[in-house]
């Protein structure tokens, strides 16, 4: 069955960095978009970073624009998301997710994702 794996959240201090992965095990990433979401306690799941399967190009919304840094390497089938400069708040649980189709803006939150991972939790605090 195909699945998706996250790994890599944990406890970062304010500013610090953390670089999340997303493993496909029984699916090619090559051929799937790749975003990436968060979802804290009791809010909305909000779309981050997607990266896509093309020319690997990449989306980011604005607020973590400047900060995050998604990219894909398709031999170890694995996608990464490099945060950086991260922000105290609400602990969030992050997802990545697939889909077959081409990302052509920032706006990829609503499209209907074929996989979903289970989820990291990532920790701000000092």
């Amino acid at each position: 069955q195909a699945q998706l794996v996250e790994s890599g959240g944990g406890l970062v201090e304010p500013g610090g960095s953390l670089t999340l992965t997303c493993t496909g095990l029984g699916v090619s990433l090559e051929s799937y978009a790749v975003s990436w979401f968060l979802q804290a306690p009791g809010k909305e799941r909000e779309g981050e970073s997607c990266v896509n399967y093309r020319d690997t190009s990449s989306y980011h919304v604005d607020s973590v624009k400047s900060r995050f840094i998604v990219s894909k390497d398709n031999a170890k089938n694995t996608v990464y998301l490099r945060m950086s400069n991260l922000k105290s708040g609400d602990p969030a649980v992050y997802y990545c997710a697939a889909i077959q189709k081409v990302i052509y803006s920032k706006d990829f939150e609503a499209f209907d994702y074929a996989f979903w991972g289970q989820g990291t939790d990532v920790i701000v605090s000092s």
